[in-house]
């Protein structure tokens, strides 16, 4: 009778093998051997090869379109094995949704689904990543050059015919089933949301780290968040003055509380008359605007949106309106407040010109 051969030390479970006390791996067969070290680094490698050829098989049952469409990304992402692992690491980035972006490389073909996104892609020099935007994207000029996918119902067939390998989204006019396809074809999808004014150069800053150009990203946040300050310190010292931002007339939609806008009438030295809603873009009636009594009226105009002429004549007819007695309507351009871009700082500018005048007023006297 054969004495059962004791091992040499203590042993533990550890996945699919046992690691003896020494640390060496062994199979649990009937026939057991030690494995090298790089026998064992080539299983793993296989196994995860296997993983990877059936997850294709399992999405060609389930979509063979969007599967084959997808092949490509597959064979230059996780079928390149182990070290792609390791680098997805050091490039994961979290979106305005809380999802996670794992990126093997920095993306080299950019597709912008807002006209804010793609002045800050202009903004940081990489106008030459851009193969997509809207057709509202106008800003800069050499933008309109641009192939155009759509903007409320982007097209998805033309999104993949340009072939990128990043989408960067706003989060307020993306929808729900547009993110499930690009999800379900692996394009990465990056969704951004401004709801302050400092997520503006923030923003700014992130795009600078997913694409590699993080030193000009900040230097224009750094340059936009001086500006900010300065104006800032302009409208401090000034008496506030009661705001109403005309969103849209018809419901009348304003901006409030988690609004960037909201938050530029505030520094601009103006009170926001829709300050306690406690909603980003809240709906008024006439009556809370008749009792909120504001001082200034401003219209956002421009050629893609913007309120028409004949919607701000209406308000003329309220003449116990402080905002009507003074004869204080104004436009400003949508382009520069309602996108939140790197033009913000310009917005701004004009928006504290038609708050605090005086204070316009004094700046240009204190030029050389």
């Amino acid at each position: 009778m054969k004495k059962r051969v004791q091992s040499s030390g203590p042993m533990r479970l550890w996945g699919f093998f046992i690691l003896e006390a020494s640390g060496k791996p062994v199979i649990t067969r009937s026939r057991r051997r030690t494995i090298k070290q790089s026998e064992f680094v080539a299983l793993c490698y296989w196994l995860l090869v296997i993983s990877c050829l059936l997850m294709i098989g399992v999405a060609l049952a389930d979509d063979p379109e969007a599967a084959s469409m997808n092949m490509k990304r597959r064979q230059q992402g996780i079928l390149t094995g182990m070290p792609f692992m390791a680098n997805v690491a050091a490039r994961t980035f979290v979106d305005d949704l809380g999802r996670k972006i794992y990126l093997a490389k920095a993306p080299s073909r950019i597709i912008s689904l807002a006209p804010s996104i793609t002045e800050m892609l202009f903004a940081i020099g990489a106008q030459d990543l851009v193969v997509g935007v809207t057709q509202f994207c106008d800003y800069p000029p050499e933008a309109l050059q641009k192939p155009k996918v759509g903007y409320a119902h982007p097209n998805i067939e033309s999104i993949v015919a340009l072939e990128p390998d990043l989408v960067v989204a706003p989060r307020e006019s993306l929808r729900a089933d547009l993110l499930a396809k690009l999800e379900q074809l692996k394009i990465p999808t990056l969704i951004l949301e401004a709801k302050t004014v400092e997520d503006i150069p923030s923003h700014i800053q992130t795009l600078g780290r997913v694409i590699d150009r993080a030193p000009a990203a900040n230097a224009v946040a750094m340059d936009l968040r001086r500006r900010l300050a300065q104006m800032k310190s302009r409208a401090e010292s000034l008496p506030k003055v009661r705001v109403l931002y005309v969103l849209n007339s018809q419901p009348l939609i304003t901006v409030g509380p988690g609004s960037f806008i909201h938050q530029l009438i505030g520094l601009a030295g103006g009170v926001n008359i829709a300050a306690d809603s406690g909603e980003s873009y809240p709906r008024l009636n006439l009556e809370a605007v008749l009792q909120k009594d504001p001082e200034v009226l401003i219209f956002p105009v421009g050629k893609a949106e913007g309120i028409p002429e004949s919607e701000q004549q209406v308000w003329t007819r309220w003449t116990t309106l402080t905002a009507v007695k003074r004869g204080r309507l104004h436009r400003i351009p949508a382009d520069l407040l309602n996108r939140p871009g790197p033009r913000i700082v310009q917005g701004l500018e004009s928006l504290l010109t038609i708050i605090h005048p005086e204070a316009a007023e004094s700046a240009s006297a204190a030029q050389p």
